[in-house]
């Protein structure tokens, strides 16, 4: 990078700490990456920006993989493998998916994840000890789809029939099971809707609507995360209510989120770990996190043309109203 672009890029970061930079003077790192959502995802942006301020500024000291976003499940081995191959200095991943194609590729190279339980899915020992060559953070979105559902039926406590949006390559049968049971204690009938790409999601929700599903909990994945869309637009043209798994989904037009922040867990928690093994840690010295803060978010907005008043009590519990 030329000297006056390096000096623009500073100072589009005035608090980028000169000390980091100096630590790292001389060595170029490379990050590989595997996600679904886009480059210019916001939870991504985050990342980039809290690297900036850690020291590893893009074109000067850090060369980020642009084409490793976007990909859809079937492309992960072929990108993790060109990755492996060009030795990148660590791989940066989201979902069992991704994680399970880099641990495929590489078994020395570094990698940095989220994704739902790295322990239950095998990718890691333990939280304290991940022993191989993966760490991250563990979101332990399938256990908070319960606390989800529980939000939802209190919501709309009318309702006797409701829906689960699941991803077929991402929810157990086992958990689905339990959603059941936990509906089922509760006088409520729940029917299952599994899709595997963006394109079943339209006929998945129309299929449930149809099944009488009086509201829908759209289940924790990176799958339907990054098809909200999809999502939102079918869930308002059926007029039926659903709860996600991001509060930012509820603030950008979803009706009720539960959980933790998704830009807060990248820039807070991916972040420092991704500068740590940059800077040398081992992954299996590196503990893999869990996100400590949960916000309730609901967008009444939203509620209001779907004719839904929600219960003072929850309001007044609800981390963020939108109006």
């Amino acid at each position: 990078m030329r000297r006056r672009e390096f000096i623009a890029v500073l100072g589009s970061a005035p608090l980028l700490p000169l000390i980091a930079l100096g630590q790292d003077a001389g060595r170029y790192y490379r990050v590989g990456s595997l996600h679904m959502a886009p480059w210019d995802a916001p939870h991504h942006v985050a990342l980039r920006n809290s690297l900036r301020r850690l020291g590893f500024v893009e074109g000067y000291n850090l060369s980020l993989d642009v084409n490793g976003y976007g990909l859809r499940r079937e492309q992960f081995d072929e990108h993790a493998t060109e990755l492996a191959n060009g030795k990148v200095d660590v791989l940066y991943c989201a979902g069992d998916a991704a994680l399970r194609a880099a641990q495929r590729a590489t078994s020395t190279i570094p990698i940095v994840g989220v994704t739902d339980d790295m322990v239950s899915a095998g990718l890691v020992n333990s939280l304290a000890r991940p022993e191989g060559n993966i760490t991250g953070v563990s979101i332990f979105s399938s256990e908070l789809d319960s606390k989800r559902q529980e939000l939802l039926l209190e919501l709309l406590p009318s309702v006797r029939r409701i829906a689960a949006l699941a991803d077929s390559a991402t929810t157990s049968a086992g958990q689905l099971a339990n959603l059941q049971d936990a509906a089922r204690k509760r006088g409520v009938a729940m029917t299952v809707h599994q899709v595997g790409k963006p394109e079943e999601i339209g006929g998945a929700i129309e299929a449930a609507k149809a099944s009488g599903a009086e509201a829908l909990n759209v289940l924790a994945t990176p799958l339907l995360f990054n098809s909200r869309k999809i999502v939102y637009a079918q869930t308002q043209a059926l007029n039926m209510p659903a709860i996600y798994q991001w509060p930012e989904m509820a603030a950008e037009g979803g009706l009720i989120a539960y959980g933790p922040s998704l830009v807060q867990v990248f820039r807070e928690q991916v972040a420092q770990i991704l500068v740590k093994l940059l800077r040398g840690t081992k992954p299996s010295a590196v503990p893999v996190e869990q996100p400590t803060k949960f916000q309730l978010v609901i967008n009444l907005r939203t509620a209001k043309p779907m004719g839904i008043n929600v219960p003072p009590p929850m309001l007044m519990r609800a981390d963020e109203v939108i109006e």
